[in-house]
């Protein structure tokens, strides 16, 4: 069976640089498509199947490149896209609020067509790693290795505690875990009857998770689950 050549989406406004890049990335055996503005990048994010990598510019002629990536961060579909941010040289403002809003990297122009495909490669194998630890239950997404949680693209500020909680109920759907089980596997603790920590946490929790806090049920009698 033959391996799946991974896609790359290029949008760059300028058509040399953007047809060189598609070129390059085809020649070294993978997928690319070029987009010359925001508004044909993002409905064709909308339309179909997700690429492997955008490689997204950040000077564009209908939106500035990090209010894309704002937009992609905040959508569930998306939210996890590998997306490497083309900056101008000495622009470091916009180095940092790329990578402040999620970006896996950066390229600074200009820059040649082996450090892209280095990039592109490095960035592609590390998600690829990643996705492996990937829970999704529902809107909800979580990675144990980054130790983040979203709900429909809406990062989740938890505490450790919390974290670890959803975690281990999303990984096991529809089975029910008591309170002395909870307090045992994420706290170290022993129940004695009185102690109402998970019920605390579960109670944040549900907050925090919105209108997704469905998710997490409570077994009258017994203690917790997800239904995912």
């Amino acid at each position: 069976m033959s391996k799946v050549k991974p896609l790359v989406h290029c949008v760059e406004d300028d058509s040399d640089i953007r047809e060189i890049e598609v070129y390059t990335l085809r020649a070294m055996g993978m997928e690319a498509e070029g987009f010359a503005d925001a508004g044909s990048f993002l409905r064709t994010l909308g339309a179909g199947d997700l690429p492997s990598l955008a490689l997204l510019d950040v000077m564009l002629p209908d939106q500035d490149g990090v209010a894309v990536l704002r937009q992609i961060r905040a959508q569930a579909r998306t939210h996890a896209l590998p997306v490497i941010m083309a900056t101008a040289r000495g622009a470091e403002h916009e180095r940092i609020s790329a990578l402040d809003l999620g970006a896996d990297d950066y390229l600074t122009k200009p820059f040649s067509m082996l450090e892209m495909v280095a990039r592109v490669k490095a960035v592609l194998r590390r998600c690829e790693g990643e996705r492996g630890d990937c829970t999704v239950a529902g809107n909800v997404r979580i990675s144990e290795s980054r130790r983040e949680a979203f709900s429909e693209g809406r990062p989740l500020d938890l505490t450790r505690r919390e974290f670890e909680l959803l975690l281990l109920l999303v990984r096991h759907p529809g089975r029910v875990f008591t309170r002395e089980q909870l307090l045992s596997q994420i706290w170290g603790l022993e129940y004695d009857g009185e102690n109402r920590t998970v019920d605390v946490h579960v109670r944040t929790l549900r907050q925090k998770l919105g209108k997704d806090e469905g998710l997490i049920r409570t077994v009258r009698g017994i203690g917790y689950k997800a239904e995912c």
